[in-house]
């Protein structure tokens, strides 16, 4: 049985003209009960939706900052 290890990602692949394309647009890792955002290429920002979808700003970790800067964000440091 395959190990778990809640981490999500969203790309997006393909061909432009004759150029391979390929990036990441979302990643987000589940740890210690709590949302990590590592990467956000969102237009609005998954943070904020995930906030209204009623996800609490303390199970959200902003991880693209670095950790001296999260505590000076509304959410949660790690």
């Amino acid at each position: 049985m395959p190990r778990r290890r809640h981490r999500y990602q969203v790309v997006h692949a393909g061909w432009s003209n004759k150029r391979r394309v390929y990036g990441c647009v979302l990643h987000l890792d589940i740890k210690n009960e709590k949302i990590w955002i590592q990467h956000d290429g969102t237009e609005g920002g998954i943070a904020n939706e995930l906030i209204n979808r009623g996800v609490p700003k303390k199970d959200i970790v902003l991880a693209f900052h670095s950790p001296f800067k999260r505590q000076f964000t509304e959410f949660a440091v790690g």
